[in-house]
Protein backbone atom coordinates (compact mmCIF):
# COMPACT_ATOMS: atom_id res chain seq x y z
CA UNK A 1 0.00 0.00 0.00
CA UNK A 2 2.79 2.40 0.88
CA UNK A 3 4.60 1.58 -2.36
CA UNK A 4 1.53 2.47 -4.43
CA UNK A 5 1.20 5.78 -2.66
CA UNK A 6 4.86 6.52 -3.27
CA UNK A 7 4.69 5.68 -6.95
CA UNK A 8 1.53 7.78 -7.34
CA UNK A 9 3.23 10.68 -5.68
CA UNK A 10 6.18 10.38 -8.08
CA UNK A 11 3.80 10.34 -11.07
CA UNK A 12 2.15 13.47 -9.82
CA UNK A 13 5.54 15.17 -9.73
CA UNK A 14 6.58 13.83 -13.19
CA UNK A 15 3.39 14.76 -15.09
CA UNK A 16 4.15 18.53 -15.18
CA UNK A 17 7.66 17.83 -16.44
CA UNK A 18 6.35 15.50 -19.14
CA UNK A 19 3.74 18.03 -20.23
CA UNK A 20 6.34 20.77 -20.29
CA UNK A 21 8.65 18.59 -22.40
CA UNK A 22 5.83 17.93 -24.90
CA UNK A 23 5.12 21.64 -25.21
CA UNK A 24 8.78 22.31 -25.87
CA UNK A 25 8.87 19.69 -28.63
CA UNK A 26 5.74 21.19 -30.21
CA UNK A 27 7.27 24.65 -30.14
CA UNK A 28 10.48 23.29 -31.66
CA UNK A 29 8.53 21.76 -34.55
CA UNK A 30 6.69 25.01 -35.09
CA UNK A 31 9.97 26.91 -35.23
CA UNK A 32 11.44 24.40 -37.65
CA UNK A 33 8.35 24.68 -39.86
CA UNK A 34 8.59 28.45 -39.86
CA UNK A 35 12.30 28.24 -40.73
CA UNK A 36 11.50 25.88 -43.59
CA UNK A 37 8.87 28.30 -44.89
CA UNK A 38 11.33 31.16 -44.68
CA UNK A 39 13.92 29.10 -46.53
CA UNK A 40 11.38 28.30 -49.24
CA UNK A 41 10.65 31.97 -49.68
CA UNK A 42 14.33 32.75 -49.90
CA UNK A 43 14.81 29.98 -52.45
CA UNK A 44 11.96 31.40 -54.51
CA UNK A 45 13.53 34.85 -54.30
CA UNK A 46 16.87 33.39 -55.35
CA UNK A 47 15.18 31.69 -58.30
CA UNK A 48 13.72 35.03 -59.36
CA UNK A 49 17.09 36.73 -59.03
CA UNK A 50 18.80 33.94 -60.93
CA UNK A 51 16.28 34.24 -63.73
CA UNK A 52 16.76 38.01 -63.85
CA UNK A 53 20.53 37.60 -63.79
CA UNK A 54 20.25 35.12 -66.64
CA UNK A 55 18.37 37.71 -68.65
CA UNK A 56 21.01 40.30 -67.80
CA UNK A 57 23.77 37.91 -68.80
CA UNK A 58 22.03 37.23 -72.09
CA UNK A 59 21.70 40.96 -72.71
CA UNK A 60 25.39 41.47 -71.90
CA UNK A 61 26.29 38.66 -74.31
CA UNK A 62 24.27 40.34 -77.02
CA UNK A 63 26.02 43.64 -76.32
CA UNK A 64 29.43 41.94 -76.46
CA UNK A 65 28.53 40.32 -79.77
CA UNK A 66 27.40 43.67 -81.10
CA UNK A 67 30.69 45.22 -79.94
CA UNK A 68 32.62 42.45 -81.64
CA UNK A 69 30.73 43.04 -84.87
CA UNK A 70 31.39 46.78 -84.59
CA UNK A 71 35.09 46.10 -83.91
CA UNK A 72 35.35 43.82 -86.94
CA UNK A 73 33.60 46.43 -89.08
CA UNK A 74 35.92 49.15 -87.76
CA UNK A 75 38.96 46.98 -88.48
CA UNK A 76 37.77 46.32 -92.01
CA UNK A 77 37.14 50.04 -92.51
CA UNK A 78 40.61 50.78 -91.19
CA UNK A 79 42.11 48.27 -93.61
CA UNK A 80 40.12 49.86 -96.42
CA UNK A 81 41.29 53.32 -95.31
CA UNK A 82 44.90 52.14 -95.31
CA UNK A 83 44.46 50.84 -98.84
CA UNK A 84 42.95 54.18 -99.85
CA UNK A 85 45.91 55.97 -98.25
CA UNK A 86 48.29 53.79 -100.25
CA UNK A 87 46.46 54.79 -103.42
CA UNK A 88 46.48 58.51 -102.51
CA UNK A 89 50.09 59.23 -103.57
CA UNK A 90 49.40 57.79 -107.02
CA UNK A 91 46.20 59.80 -107.28
CA UNK A 92 48.01 62.96 -106.20
CA UNK A 93 50.73 62.26 -108.74
CA UNK A 94 48.12 61.92 -111.47
CA UNK A 95 46.49 65.14 -110.29
CA UNK A 96 49.83 66.96 -110.25
CA UNK A 97 50.58 65.77 -113.77
CA UNK A 98 47.18 67.00 -114.93
CA UNK A 99 47.76 70.36 -113.24
CA UNK A 100 51.18 70.62 -114.86
CA UNK A 101 49.62 69.90 -118.22
CA UNK A 102 46.95 72.55 -117.62
CA UNK A 103 49.61 75.05 -116.50
CA UNK A 104 51.60 74.40 -119.66
CA UNK A 105 48.51 74.92 -121.80
CA UNK A 106 47.67 78.12 -119.93
CA UNK A 107 51.26 79.25 -120.35
CA UNK A 108 51.13 78.68 -124.11
CA UNK A 109 47.77 80.41 -124.32
CA UNK A 110 49.05 83.38 -122.30
CA UNK A 111 52.16 83.63 -124.43
CA UNK A 112 50.06 83.54 -127.59
CA UNK A 113 47.95 86.36 -126.20
CA UNK A 114 51.07 88.36 -125.38
CA UNK A 115 52.38 87.84 -128.92
CA UNK A 116 49.05 88.86 -130.41
CA UNK A 117 49.00 91.96 -128.21
CA UNK A 118 52.54 92.88 -129.21
CA UNK A 119 51.81 92.35 -132.91
CA UNK A 120 48.65 94.48 -132.77
CA UNK A 121 50.25 97.40 -130.90
CA UNK A 122 51.75 99.04 -134.07
CA UNK A 123 48.39 98.76 -135.80
CA UNK A 124 46.65 100.33 -132.81
CA UNK A 125 49.18 103.17 -132.75
CA UNK A 126 48.61 103.83 -136.44
CA UNK A 127 44.84 103.77 -135.90
CA UNK A 128 45.21 106.39 -133.16
CA UNK A 129 46.89 108.86 -135.59
CA UNK A 130 44.46 109.32 -138.54
CA UNK A 131 45.29 111.67 -141.37
CA UNK A 132 49.02 111.10 -141.16
CA UNK A 133 49.30 107.73 -142.87
CA UNK A 134 50.46 109.11 -146.19
CA UNK A 135 53.10 111.44 -144.82
CA UNK A 136 54.66 109.29 -142.07
CA UNK A 137 56.08 106.40 -144.07
CA UNK A 138 59.67 107.64 -144.19
CA UNK A 139 59.36 109.26 -140.77
CA UNK A 140 59.14 106.20 -138.49
CA UNK A 141 62.25 104.67 -140.00
CA UNK A 142 64.25 107.73 -139.05
CA UNK A 143 62.70 107.91 -135.60
CA UNK A 144 63.44 104.27 -134.88
CA UNK A 145 66.99 104.49 -136.13
CA UNK A 146 67.56 107.63 -134.11
CA UNK A 147 66.00 106.29 -130.91
CA UNK A 148 67.62 102.83 -130.90
CA UNK A 149 71.11 104.06 -129.95
CA UNK A 150 69.56 105.93 -127.04
CA UNK A 151 67.89 102.80 -125.70
CA UNK A 152 70.93 100.54 -125.86
CA UNK A 153 72.83 102.02 -122.88
CA UNK A 154 69.80 101.78 -120.60
CA UNK A 155 70.26 98.92 -118.11
CA UNK A 156 72.91 96.28 -118.34
CA UNK A 157 70.65 93.31 -117.59
CA UNK A 158 68.18 93.85 -120.45
CA UNK A 159 69.28 93.36 -124.04
CA UNK A 160 66.54 94.75 -126.28
CA UNK A 161 68.34 93.53 -129.39
CA UNK A 162 67.48 89.93 -128.37
CA UNK A 163 63.77 90.33 -127.80
CA UNK A 164 62.09 92.09 -130.76
CA UNK A 165 62.26 89.05 -133.04
CA UNK A 166 61.66 86.41 -130.34
CA UNK A 167 58.42 85.30 -128.71
CA UNK A 168 58.18 84.90 -124.90
CA UNK A 169 58.17 81.14 -125.31
CA UNK A 170 61.35 81.26 -127.40
CA UNK A 171 63.10 83.50 -124.87
CA UNK A 172 62.23 81.15 -122.02
CA UNK A 173 63.23 78.03 -123.97
CA UNK A 174 66.55 79.58 -125.00
CA UNK A 175 67.34 80.43 -121.37
CA UNK A 176 66.32 76.94 -120.26
CA UNK A 177 68.50 75.41 -122.96
CA UNK A 178 71.46 77.51 -121.80
CA UNK A 179 70.90 76.26 -118.25
CA UNK A 180 70.86 72.62 -119.39
CA UNK A 181 74.07 73.18 -121.37
CA UNK A 182 75.77 74.71 -118.33
CA UNK A 183 75.83 78.24 -119.78
CA UNK A 184 74.57 79.66 -116.49
CA UNK A 185 75.43 83.33 -117.13
CA UNK A 186 73.56 83.32 -120.44
CA UNK A 187 70.67 81.48 -118.80
CA UNK A 188 70.47 84.10 -116.03
CA UNK A 189 70.37 86.87 -118.65
CA UNK A 190 67.59 85.14 -120.56
CA UNK A 191 65.50 84.45 -117.48
CA UNK A 192 66.04 88.04 -116.29
CA UNK A 193 64.77 89.41 -119.62
CA UNK A 194 61.75 87.12 -119.45
CA UNK A 195 60.99 88.09 -115.84
CA UNK A 196 61.21 91.82 -116.54
CA UNK A 197 59.31 91.87 -119.82
CA UNK A 198 56.61 89.32 -119.00
CA UNK A 199 55.92 89.58 -115.24
CA UNK A 200 52.28 88.49 -115.70
CA UNK A 201 53.15 85.35 -117.64
CA UNK A 202 52.43 81.98 -115.96
CA UNK A 203 56.13 81.15 -116.41
CA UNK A 204 57.42 84.30 -114.69
CA UNK A 205 57.81 82.42 -111.38
CA UNK A 206 59.57 79.60 -113.23
CA UNK A 207 62.05 82.12 -114.65
CA UNK A 208 62.91 83.36 -111.15
CA UNK A 209 63.23 79.80 -109.86
CA UNK A 210 65.63 78.80 -112.67
CA UNK A 211 67.69 81.92 -112.02
CA UNK A 212 68.12 80.58 -108.48
CA UNK A 213 69.07 77.17 -109.90
CA UNK A 214 71.71 78.80 -112.10
CA UNK A 215 73.28 80.56 -109.11
CA UNK A 216 73.02 77.34 -107.08
CA UNK A 217 74.87 75.42 -109.80
CA UNK A 218 77.58 78.10 -109.72
CA UNK A 219 77.75 77.68 -105.91
CA UNK A 220 76.76 81.33 -105.58
CA UNK A 221 74.46 80.47 -102.71
CA UNK A 222 73.86 84.06 -101.60
CA UNK A 223 72.42 85.04 -104.99
CA UNK A 224 70.54 81.74 -105.15
CA UNK A 225 68.85 82.47 -101.81
CA UNK A 226 67.96 85.96 -103.04
CA UNK A 227 66.27 84.47 -106.10
CA UNK A 228 64.36 81.89 -104.06
CA UNK A 229 63.27 84.62 -101.61
CA UNK A 230 62.02 86.72 -104.53
CA UNK A 231 60.09 83.72 -105.84
CA UNK A 232 58.46 83.03 -102.45
CA UNK A 233 57.52 86.67 -101.86
CA UNK A 234 56.38 87.56 -105.39
CA UNK A 235 54.55 84.35 -106.33
CA UNK A 236 53.37 82.69 -103.07
CA UNK A 237 50.79 80.60 -104.96
CA UNK A 238 53.17 79.44 -107.68
CA UNK A 239 53.85 75.80 -108.40
CA UNK A 240 57.60 76.28 -107.83
CA UNK A 241 57.24 77.42 -104.22
CA UNK A 242 57.93 73.96 -102.62
CA UNK A 243 61.05 73.55 -104.77
CA UNK A 244 62.08 77.11 -103.88
CA UNK A 245 61.83 76.37 -100.15
CA UNK A 246 63.81 73.16 -100.57
CA UNK A 247 66.64 74.74 -102.60
CA UNK A 248 66.77 77.70 -100.19
CA UNK A 249 67.20 75.27 -97.29
CA UNK A 250 69.93 73.34 -99.12
CA UNK A 251 71.68 76.61 -99.98
CA UNK A 252 71.64 77.58 -96.29
CA UNK A 253 73.12 74.17 -95.41
CA UNK A 254 75.90 74.79 -97.95
CA UNK A 255 76.60 78.13 -96.21
CA UNK A 256 76.78 76.40 -92.83
CA UNK A 257 73.59 78.09 -91.56
CA UNK A 258 72.08 74.88 -90.23
CA UNK A 259 69.60 76.44 -87.80
CA UNK A 260 68.11 78.65 -90.53
CA UNK A 261 68.07 75.68 -92.91
CA UNK A 262 66.14 73.57 -90.37
CA UNK A 263 63.58 76.35 -89.95
CA UNK A 264 63.07 76.66 -93.74
CA UNK A 265 62.80 72.89 -94.29
CA UNK A 266 60.33 72.47 -91.40
CA UNK A 267 58.23 75.31 -92.84
CA UNK A 268 58.21 73.47 -96.18
CA UNK A 269 56.96 70.28 -94.48
CA UNK A 270 54.24 72.19 -92.64
CA UNK A 271 52.96 74.10 -95.68
CA UNK A 272 53.29 71.36 -98.32
CA UNK A 273 53.05 67.94 -96.59
CA UNK A 274 52.11 66.04 -99.77
CA UNK A 275 54.78 67.36 -102.13
CA UNK A 276 57.78 65.32 -103.27
CA UNK A 277 60.08 68.09 -101.98
CA UNK A 278 58.75 67.40 -98.47
CA UNK A 279 60.16 63.85 -98.53
CA UNK A 280 63.60 65.22 -99.49
CA UNK A 281 63.31 67.90 -96.79
CA UNK A 282 62.55 65.24 -94.16
CA UNK A 283 65.68 63.33 -95.18
CA UNK A 284 67.78 66.51 -94.96
CA UNK A 285 66.37 67.25 -91.50
CA UNK A 286 67.26 63.75 -90.29
CA UNK A 287 70.79 64.18 -91.61
CA UNK A 288 71.19 67.54 -89.87
CA UNK A 289 69.80 66.25 -86.57
CA UNK A 290 71.98 63.14 -86.60
CA UNK A 291 75.00 65.33 -87.37
CA UNK A 292 74.11 67.58 -84.43
CA UNK A 293 73.83 64.51 -82.15
CA UNK A 294 77.28 63.32 -83.23
CA UNK A 295 78.78 66.69 -82.42
CA UNK A 296 77.09 66.74 -79.01
CA UNK A 297 78.44 63.34 -78.00
CA UNK A 298 81.58 63.52 -75.79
Amino acid sequence: MAKRLFSGTILLFLIPFLLNSADKKEKTYELIYKDVQILKQKVLQLDVKIEKNSEDILFVKQQIEELLRSTRLFQSEQASAREDQKRLPAQFQILIEKLDSINMRLSRFSQDLIEIKRSTQPLMQQAEMPGQEGTEKPGPEKDVSEEQPKEEPEGEEVQPSITPNLSPNEIFNMARSDYLKGNYDLAVEGFTIYKMQFPESPLADDAIYWMGECYFSQENYERAIESFNELILSYPEGDKIPAGYLKKGISLIAQGKKAEALAVLKLLITKFPLEEETRIAQQKIRELESENERHQQP
